[in-house]
């Protein structure tokens, strides 16, 4: 076996966090957020989302927009209040086929923007006279100033549509909607896709605080029921991805050297599964020796750790299959390096919602609730769900028995149909 058992054991221990530097990490993203909301220089910019939480008794019928990716999705919801609501139409279609692209730069935002109209005129086909209320789930990088106003600062996801860029979405929105005759509908609301979790979550659970992202990025957002330095009492979006006060292995420093942003979204590259496989990668290819790094994804990883036998004979054709032939005992070297990037990410999160529950309850105790979490890692990734739940028990002790975690899926339509009707009541 060309792996040294040595070599493996301090690669699995450099990635192992025990209970002290756990609580250190809650500690320090509790301070860095206080920090931020006091107006003072911190690694993560804990944005005002500029909308509270829903009492769970708003009704009547909505529009939604989610617009995160090259699946874009239209949707009329109806609230019925007391927590309970209906999707009664949603048109689907993708920014990106086999016949066009609109997302790579060769279609103009005027394209773009009245493809999106052609959505909402089929959605409301035949309800031409009713007036809509709509939500916008946007989800990148954005200046906000009010619950309508989000600037986008840059295209992400590869996205390239010209002449967005500094201008406010819902502005092109409007135009586009006047364009194509869409009178009829309001934009009241623009919120990004983990404040739309935690918005539908807190319609469902009303005792819900905490909403997260949890899957090719990883972000968190909560409700600040305090006003601090020229922010309202809102949920706040806090791109806890940024969070830098972490001790990296040497593995995440190579990571980032090579990344496309060095330097920068420390704690996503540490947890999400964006970044899981390349980290993988890089120590697998150190361990064996190989020229090139072998391109493990998170789906691979999944894999890997789905196989739990002695011989790792399944986990074996995965790996073998990115880097060729393996030696007897290496396919289970490489799953027990798989599972510590793994268990370390699910740590890492739960240390994250560890410092924004201390906040939350600040010199009392924790308040029952729920933490509403959407994405694939989460969701299917062995090994996280009862990680992150053992790494809050060892952060808070017994009172991590009032925090119950949970996989609240599609929480952007839903969000955006809730701010639409939380934002209209100000109109």
């Amino acid at each position: 076996m060309r792996i040294e058992e040595k070599k493996l054991a301090e690669i699995v221990g450099e990635l192992t966090l025990d209970k002290e530097q756990l609580r250190e990490i809650a500690c320090a993203l509790r301070f860095d957020m206080e920090l931020a909301l006091q107006g003072r220089e911190a690694s993560m910019p804990m944005l005002c989302s500029y909308i509270g939480m829903p009492s769970g008794q708003e009704s009547g019928e909505f529009l939604a927009l989610d617009f995160g990716g090259t699946n874009l999705r239209a949707e009329l919801i109806r609230l019925k209040g007391g927590s309970q609501y209906e999707i009664v139409r949603i048109v689907a279609r993708p920014l990106v086929t086999e016949e066009y692209n609109l997302v790579n730069g060769s279609a103009s935002r005027e394209q773009v923007f009245d493809f999106i109209a052609d959505m909402f005129a089929e959605l409301l086909e035949g309800m031409e006279h009713s007036t809509y209320y709509l939500g916008h789930t946007f989800s990148f990088p954005s200046k906000q100033t009010d619950i309508y106003n989000a600037r986008l600062l840059v295209w992400t996801k590869e996205f390239a549509i010209p002449g967005v860029e500094g201008e406010v979405v819902n502005d092109l929105l409007a135009e586009a909607f006047a364009r194509k005759g869409l009178d009829n509908i309001r934009i009241a609301a623009v919120i990004n896709d983990t404040v739309a979790e935690l918005l539908a979550a807190g319609y469902c659970w009303p005792d819900t605080q905490i909403g997260s992202i949890y899957a090719t990025g990883s972000n968190n957002c909560y409700m600040e029921r305090s006003a601090y330095v020229n922010r309202p009492a809102a949920i706040i979006n806090m791109e806890s991805g940024s969070f830098d006060k972490l001790a990296p292995s040497r593995w995440d420093v190579m990571l980032d050297k090579t990344s496309e942003k060095p330097g920068r979204q420390r704690l996503e590259k540490m947890v999400s599964g964006r970044y899981m496989g390349e980290l993988l990668s890089l120590i697998v290819q150190d361990l064996l020796g190989l020229p090139e790094r072998p391109g493990f994804t998170a789906i691979d990883m999944s894999g890997i750790m789905s196989d739990d036998t002695a011989a790792a004979g399944a986990a074996g054709k995965i790996i073998s299959g990115r880097i060729g032939a393996l030696e007897p005992g290496e396919a289970a070297c490489i799953r027990d390096v798989t599972e510590a990037i793994a268990i370390r990410s699910a740590r890492l999160v739960a240390a994250s919602y560890a410092g924004i529950l201390w906040h939350l309850s600040g010199a009392g105790q924790i308040a029952p609730q729920h933490i509403a979490i959407d994405g694939s890692v989460y969701e299917y990734m062995p090994h996280i769900k009862e990680n992150l739940q053992k790494g809050l028990y060892e952060v808070l002790g017994e009172e991590a028995a009032a925090v119950t975690p949970m996989l609240l899926k599609g929480g952007s339509g839903l969000g955006a149909a809730i701010a639409a009707a939380v934002a209209s009541k100000e109109l």
